[in-house]
């Protein structure tokens, strides 16, 4: 869904209207945390899911651990999604490599951590991707926030991105399919 902030964030970049891309970002993160709600409580049921379209329990088991632990990661996703788009589309990408490489190296070693010193095994690689992904929205939030680069594009929240929700959702939910 966060595709749609591509063409949103594109036309305001191109009209000159700087303020919007933050604008556009926030209603994308509002939209993006919104619906991760759902699908949260999907992969918290991910066993019970399995077992009732006759998965073998014990894999059903193991998945539904795993989709549980990765509960965290779906939000961050969702947030790293508007922001690398945010930045995309001011052709901002060497933050985000920085961003990517620092989150990499220190995901080596935490997934290390997690998997292999902490005894959580399979566990420890979805609680190191959350990690990861909270990690790299940090960074690049930080960075949005107190780069002059961003100045012009972002202002702050606002209450103006809880407007046009319908407008975005009409693009976002075929480029989600799209994209599926």
């Amino acid at each position: 869904m966060a595709s749609a902030l591509d063409t949103f964030c594109g036309q305001s970049y191109g009209a000159k209207q700087y303020h919007m891309l933050g604008i556009h970002m926030q209603r994308a993160m509002f939209i993006l945390m919104t619906v991760s709600i759902p699908l949260a409580v999907i992969w918290a049921n991910t066993r019970s899911i399995l077992i009732f379209f006759g998965q073998d329990p014990e894999i059903a088991a193991a998945a539904g651990s795993y989709a549980t632990c990765m509960l965290p990661s779906l939000f961050a996703y969702g947030l790293l999604q508007c922001l690398n788009r945010f930045l995309q589309t001011q052709n901002i990408v060497f933050p985000m490599m920085c961003s990517s490489g620092i989150t990499t190296l220190l995901h080596v070693l935490t997934c290390w951590i997690l998997v292999f010193k902490s005894g959580l095994g399979f566990k420890g690689a979805a609680v190191a991707n959350a990690i990861s992904y909270w990690l790299n929205v940090t960074i690049l939030s930080f960075y949005i926030k107190f780069s002059p680069s961003c100045a012009k594009t972002w202002k702050g929240f606002s209450k103006e991105a809880l407007h046009n929700i319908v407008t975005f959702l009409r693009l976002a939910i075929p480029s989600a399919v799209m994209v599926w």
